[in-house]
C-alpha cells in the first residue's frame, strides 16, 4: 500500500449525519472513531457538545456542519450555526456553498458567504472544509470555487455532502487539487467505502475523505497489510 494504517486512519472523517441515526448509534459511533483513531468524527450539530466532551483527550478532532445540507441558508444563519459549534467545542466545520447563487454566477455572494464563516471558525480556532457539491456544478463554476476558497484563505474544498445525486469522482478531485492553492487542501466524500477507493482518492490529490464505512476499509487494510508482510 505503500502507506501505514495509521496514516489511512487520519485520512478518514468519520460521518455521523444521517438522519434516521439515533443518540445510541452516534455513540457507538464515536467509540468507532477513538477505536479508530481516525481525523476527525463529522457529526449532527445537535450532538456535537457531546461529541466533543466523548472525544477530548485524544487525537481525533470533533466536527460539524454548517448550511447542510443544500446550502441555502442565510450567511447569518451559517455564521451564528458556526459561532454554536465554536461553542459547543467544534475543531473542524464542513460548510455548504450556496448552490444556487453559484449557479446564478453571483460570485461575490459565494465569496462573501464563505469568507464570513471562514473568519468567525478561524479566530475561533477551528479550520472550514468548504463543499460544492459537484454533482450540481459545471467544471468552470468548481474551478472558480477553488480560487475563491484560496482568497478567503479555507482549509479545504470538499467534493460534495454524501447527500446528492452524485459524489466523489477522480476527476473532480483531481481538478479541485490542481486548481485549489497549495495551501487548500482536498477532501473527498460521498461514495468511498472501500480501501482501493480511498487509495485512489489518495493518490488523486485527497488528503481527507468523508465515510461511514470506517471499520470495513480500515480492516481491509489491516489484512492487506498483514499480507504484504
Amino acid at each position: 500500500m505503500n502507506v501505514s494504517v495509521a496514516d489511512l486512519a487520519k485520512m478518514i472523517d468519520h460521518s455521523l449525519l444521517q438522519p434516521v441515526l439515533t443518540d445510541e448509534a452516534m455513540e457507538r459511533g464515536l467509540r468507532i472513531a477513538l477505536d479508530c483513531n481516525v481525523a476527525s468524527v463529522c457529526i449532527k450539530p445537535y450532538y456535537l457538545a457531546r461529541c466533543a466532551q466523548v472525544l477530548q483527550g485524544s487525537s481525533v478532532a470533533p466536527s460539524t456542519v454548517i448550511g447542510f445540507p443544500h446550502g441555502g441558508h442565510t450567511t447569518a444563519v451559517k455564521v451564528a450555526e458556526a459561532r454554536q459549534a465554536l461553542a459547543d467545542g467544534g475543531r473542524e466545520l464542513d460548510m455548504v456553498i450556496n448552490i444556487g447563487k453559484a449557479l446564478s454566477g453571483d460570485w461575490t455572494y459565494v465569496q462573501q458567504d464563505i469568507a464570513e464563516v471562514v473568519k468567525v471558525s478561524h479566530d475561533g480556532g477551528a479550520i472550514v472544509k468548504v463543499i460544492f457539491e459537484n454533482c450540481c456544478l459545471t467544471d468552470e463554476a468548481k474551478v472558480r470555487l477553488c480560487a475563491i476558497c484560496g482568497e478567503v484563505n479555507a482549509d479545504f474544498v470538499k467534493t460534495s455532502t454524501g447527500y446528492g445525486t452524485g459524489g466523489a469522482t477522480l476527476d473532480d478531485i483531481r481538478l479541485m487539487r490542481k486548481h485549489a492553492p497549495a495551501h487548500v487542501q482536498v477532501k473527498a466524500a460521498g461514495g468511498v467505502r472501500t480501501l482501493d477507493a480511498l487509495l485512489e482518492v489518495r493518490a488523486a490529490g485527497a488528503t481527507r475523505c468523508g465515510a461511514t464505512a470506517t471499520v470495513a476499509i480500515l480492516d481491509e487494510a489491516k489484512l492487506r497489510a498483514k499480507a504484504e508482510g
